[in-house]
């Protein structure tokens, strides 16, 4: 039983390390160490779980069922953070060098309300040429959206959507379109800024979104993702 235990309570340690990282980080763990800490995580998961296909089957060899009941709880934790590790891990390195995505490459929605509160943010809210080009070769698929009905009517359908993802909001102008409002991720405490724009289009409405983190150099892809799900609620 001895065996079958440690690789049970290896299993169970990287998964506590790995659910650290993002805590650890909000109370001021660097970035950087924290992501050592989910890629490392992750390996570790990946070992136990080969070490629990090895006790599992010497506990099936032997008819141990209890020992073949622990390897299998082991051999479920340690793939479940590898999975969540090496996930986290590429979503980091393949995601673009940007942190400013935005539907309107040419006229994206600018801030007000939110700016105070960006400060003392490392990323500033100007958009050098070259972001553009990096989001359309990594992002294609963004862009604004036409819905049927009328500004005034998106905009109360956009608000109660904004509200519904737990976003925080800044500001909600109905007579000029616009939203603002933060957004913080609840592992590692990522804070991004939100801005949705409303524009007449016809008899229907066109809707912009920007996001934009206020540390890091790359979002791992998490504004594109808030945008896209946005977009596709507000279309629902």
């Amino acid at each position: 039983m001895l065996i079958p235990s440690i690789v049970l309570g290896a299993a169970a340690l990287a998964l506590a390390v790995l659910g650290l990282a993002g805590p650890l980080h909000r109370a001021g763990l660097s970035l950087d160490t924290a992501l050592a800490i989910v890629q490392w995580a992750g390996h570790a998961g990946g070992a136990v779980a080969l070490g629990a296909v090895v006790v599992a089957m010497l506990a099936y060899r032997s008819r141990a069922w209890l020992r073949l009941a622990i390897a299998a709880m082991a051999l479920i934790a340690g793939l479940s953070g590898f999975a969540i590790g090496f996930g986290e891990y590429r979503r980091v390195v393949n995601a673009p060098a940007i942190h400013d995505i935005t539907t309107d490459l040419e006229n994206p929605p600018t801030f007000s309300a939110v700016v105070a509160h960006r400060a003392d943010a490392p990323n500033k809210l100007d958009r050098p040429p070259q972001l553009a080009a990096l989001q359309r070769e990594g992002y294609a698929d963004l862009a604004p959206i036409t819905v049927k009905t009328p500004p005034d009517q998106t905009f109360d359908r956009a608000l109660a959507v904004a509200q519904s993802q737990r976003w925080e909001i800044v500001t909600a102008d109905k007579s000029s379109g616009r939203i603002e409002a933060t957004d913080t991720t609840r592992w590692f405490g990522f804070v991004d800024d939100v801005a949705v724009r409303l524009t007449a289009w016809g008899s229907g409405t066109r809707v912009d979104v920007r996001s934009v983190s206020r540390s890091g150099v790359s979002d791992a892809g998490r504004n594109a993702d808030r945008i896209r799900r946005f977009l596709r609620e507000l279309q629902q």
